[in-house]
């Protein structure tokens, strides 16, 4: 395995973790709207950058889902639905996880999160060529 299969590998691997979560948090603790938020946002990204690297694009240190999908649109066509559900997840980066940034979801609102973060999750793994 090369250094960026390895890194691609990493990358999955904690995006997985952060979806996990979210989905553990949200049978359990549902009431954690901005930890699961946070978690999709999170897996999101790291889905990102792991076809980044296997894309061979660069990046730099940002949790802006939309600028990542520039950097991937540069080696590949993404539909307006792809950069409108990262727009979505953008709002739920770091900024929510401190005290004046509360936000309120419904049960709904999370599950569409939740789901928009496994099809970034199934994109990625199409790109690279990951079989479920």
């Amino acid at each position: 395995m090369s250094a960026d299969s390895e890194l691609i590998m990493e990358w999955i691997d904690k995006a997985d973790h952060d979806l996990g979560s979210a989905k553990l948090i949200f049978l359990h603790i549902p009431e954690y709207f901005d930890t699961i938020a946070f978690h999709c946002q999170q897996a999101t990204e790291k889905y990102l950058k792991a076809t980044l690297v296997y894309s061979e694009v660069g990046f730099q240190r940002t949790h802006n889902l939309v600028f990542l999908l520039d950097l991937l649109s540069q080696k590949m066509a993404l539909s307006e639905d792809t950069y409108e559900k990262a727009i979505l997840l953008n709002g739920f980066s770091i900024q929510i996880r401190y005290p004046n940034k509360n936000i309120y979801l419904t049960k709904e609102e999370l599950e569409l999160a939740i789901s928009i973060a496994q099809e970034f999750r199934n994109l990625a793994f199409q790109i690279i060529g990951i079989k479920v």
